[in-house]
């Protein structure tokens, strides 16, 4: 039996934004964490850029959404932008719902931000150790633990740690992944791509019409921060190893810029569609771009992988601290698969619609066809915000009890998000008080929002962490609740289970939470 130098409740393998999102998320609820990262430092690429409405509700309950949105472009550039070359003016435009502005639907904003801004507030959320340039080379699963071998490249020495549960969140080229021998299912690689780091003055044409992207017919430019910087997003010519990037940008700005970009970086990589077969082997459970690689197309992959994160980690919790059985953890890739797969299916859908507009604009310039000032989209400016996707997420799993209500009027999965407080839902936002939503209710416990909290306080019980709130009368119809009426959020703002009229017994609560949980409680 191998002998671990060191032990974790949970090892983290990866150091991305789902790996230090677990971690905070982790952390909040005491459980002991080590993460370890392969790189010698966080990413210093942008990469991700968007950060939508859901993630950031889950940013607001760790305390860390007003960093990240003071860090972050503001509002007006959450629009993407259709030009012919970026010295060019706009042939189409659209909003990012949900980032430009504010939604009724949410007490929070998106934002456009970059990855290697987000990653070090995610960082600091925490105090669970995080070693860098520590590789995982293989996993040995024992009946109570999972012992992992780690590389440390900075002291050159093989290391052993054994933890109760492992998180994988190291990308879409898992290495956890590829060891359980873990199938995948997508297109697969679309393609090979490069993005370019470089300083450069756009604001002629830049700076009263901001955008937080740029689509031309020769790459995608993005801002990198508020105080400068820009990236420009390409497919990875064939003799890449030989390019003149600066050159290449330069060309790529427009016949009218005279611009010389200041190359800083330059990262090749390959765009991946697939989800993986399981998200979980025993005692390891994967997340993020491990288990969905998604087309960057809408900003979905990283969001979808942090509510990944927010769905395993109050499960992971329980079963550490003895609230909730081992099985609960079965319940994470039953709600989480089907959504990661809906998300492909979205993104692949966005990405088709995109090239729709390029290719329909490349073959009018190239045909000599009068192309018109102004270009009608594809689709509604509700489509890049998806709120249906990212608010509208609902789980059927034995970690929900379904209350035999008849589900809302079917909508757009993507576009259309239509608030209900279905079991298996999100929580809606409502307003508790005058800046206090149901959703800052929330936490490292479960939630009973009732307007008669005095009765079912009698009923709170242990071992579960349990908060009573008063919810106000006006709301109770939009929640489907008669007076004496309750519904049970779990901690990850899910609705576990809704009692239209009230307690049918004494001990609904009780049974109610034993089989969200699986618990074997008295």
């Amino acid at each position: 039996m191998p002998v671990a130098d060191a032990e974790a409740d949970v090892l983290i393998v990866g150091g991305g934004p789902v790996g230090l999102t677990a971690r905070a998320l982790l952390g909040r609820w005491g459980v002991r964490a080590l993460l370890v990262e392969k790189h010698r430092k966080l990413s210093p690429f942008p990469r991700s850029r968007l950060v939508n409405v859901r993630s950031m509700e889950i940013f607001r309950q760790l305390g860390l959404a007003a960093k990240i949105t003071a860090d972050a472009f503001a509002p007006e550039y959450g629009r993407v932008r259709f030009r012919d070359t970026l010295c060019d003016r706009d042939f189409a435009a659209a909003a990012m719902v949900g980032v430009n502005a504010p939604v009724p639907e949410s007490p929070v904003i998106g934002v456009v931000t970059s990855q290697d801004r987000l990653e070090p507030t995610l960082l600091a959320a925490a105090d669970a150790h995080v070693r860098f340039a520590v590789e995982l080379v293989d996993l040995v699963e024992e009946a109570e633990s999972v012992v992992a071998l780690l590389v440390d490249h900075q002291r050159g020495e093989e290391v052993r740690v054994r933890a109760r549960y492992v998180v994988a969140a190291d990308g879409a080229s898992s290495t956890v992944r590829q060891r359980l021998g873990i199938d995948t299912t997508g297109p697969g690689a679309i393609g090979g791509f490069t993005t370019v780091v470089f300083d450069a003055d756009l604001n002629r044409w830049c700076a009263h019409q901001p955008a937080g992207v740029y689509f031309t017919a020769h790459g995608t430019f993005l801002p990198l921060y508020p105080e400068g910087g820009w990236a420009w997003f390409v497919p990875t010519p064939e003799d890449a190893a030989r390019a003149d990037w600066s050159g290449l940008v330069s060309r790529a700005l427009g016949a009218d810029s005279d611009v010389q970009a200041d190359v800083l970086r330059v990262q090749h990589w390959v765009m991946n569609g697939f989800v993986a077969e399981r998200f979980r082997h025993g005692r390891i459970l994967l997340a993020g771009d491990a288990v969905h690689a998604v087309p960057i197309i809408g900003g979905l992959g990283m969001n979808t992988g942090v509510a990944d994160a927010h769905n395993l980690c109050w499960k992971l919790a329980g079963v550490l601290q003895g609230w909730a059985e081992p099985g609960l953890l079965e319940t994470y890739e039953t709600e989480r698969q089907p959504v990661a797969q809906q998300t492909l299916h979205q993104t692949m859908a966005n990405t088709q619609l995109l090239l729709q507009v390029q290719n329909r604009r490349r073959e009018q310039l190239q045909t000599g066809e009068v192309a018109p000032a102004q270009v009608e989209l594809p689709w509604s400016e509700r489509y890049f915000a998806q709120l249906g996707l990212v608010l509208g997420v609902t789980y059927h799993s034995a970690a929900v009890l379904a209350d035999g209500s008849s589900p809302p009027e079917p909508s757009d999965p993507g576009t259309d998000y239509v608030p209900t407080a279905e079991p298996g839902h999100r929580m809606p936002h409502l307003w508790l008080t005058r800046d206090r939503s149901t959703l800052d209710a929330l936490g490292e416990w479960f939630t009973l929002l009732t307007p008669d909290p005095t009765d079912w306080e009698q009923h709170t019980t242990a071992p579960w962490p349990l908060h009573v709130e008063a919810l106000p009368t006006e709301h109770a119809d939009l929640c489907g609740l008669r007076p004496h009426g309750a519904l049970l959020v779990r901690p990850d703002g899910h609705i576990g289970a809704r009692w239209r009229e009230g307690p049918p017994i004494h001990d609904a609560l009780h049974h109610a939470l034993t089989a969200i949980t699986r618990s074997t409680a008295p």
